[in-house]
């Protein structure tokens, strides 16, 4: 019984090739590069980097903050005085319900 699997006929199976075969089949099919090699030719161009839209506009975000004070000392100063004459009031139902929003931000 005769088995082909792919045009691959009883006399090819477990055989050996010869070194002129071999040395054909090199010749037939493009060289393909190292890994050395590959790394060689892709170090010799300079390296690039390209920033997504959304990292330039971080960027531009982030300079734009930077131009303002991490303290709002006007705004202190306003609370300060408030305090001070007893004109600043609290409202406890807007202070309750940004607990609870916290909390439900934290624990789900």
């Amino acid at each position: 019984m005769t088995v082909d699997f792919n045009g691959i006929g009883p006399g090819q199976v477990n055989s050996k090739t010869t070194s002129t075969n071999t040395s054909k089949a090199n010749t037939q099919t493009p060289s393909t590069p190292t890994p050395t090699e590959q790394a060689r030719t892709q170090g010799s161009r300079p390296d690039n980097v390209s920033l997504s839209s959304q990292a330039r506009d971080l960027k531009k975000l982030e300079e734009q903050m930077s131009s303002y004070p991490e303290v709002d000392d006007d705004r202190i100063e306003q609370i300060k005085s408030a305090l001070a004459d007893g004109s600043y009031k609290v409202d406890a139902e807007k202070v309750a319900q940004k607990m609870l929003d916290m909390d439900k931000s934290i624990f789900g």
